[in-house]
């Protein structure tokens, strides 16, 4: 195992404490494979945020494709339902008609059949 030993100036304090005149040295060691872990930790928390930015761009993509099918469900039931009210009084009008006539039930049925 390689040993890198930084000496800097600045790294070698002395620390005095209340009452106590002893110094204390401190020498900062930084070993290779602890640079690499560093190195290989960083790249994974960069990966990680890519891979994140890429999952929100596609779960954008499908919100947004989730919308328009919405909105097109939408005007398909306004369409429907504007349908459907339109039958539903012509379907009274028919009623009426047929009432005012007095034909029995059952041949107006048939009439109406034959009608649509």
């Amino acid at each position: 195992m390689t040993r890198v030993t930084i000496y800097e100036p600045s790294s070698t304090k002395r620390i005095m404490a209340e009452g106590n005149s002893k110094s204390w040295q401190f020498n900062r060691q930084i070993n290779v494979s602890v640079l690499v872990q560093l190195v290989l930790l960083a790249s994974l928390i960069v990966g990680s945020w890519v891979n994140l930015q890429r999952q929100l761009d596609i779960l954008q993509r499908d919100v947004n494709m989730l919308l328009q099918c919405q909105q097109n469900l939408e005007q398909k039931l306004e369409s429907l339902w504007s349908k459907s009210i339109s039958y539903k009084y012509r379907l009274r009008a028919l009623e009426k008609h047929i009432s005012k006539d007095n034909i029995p039930e059952e041949c107006s049925r048939q009439r109406l059949i034959r009608q649509n």
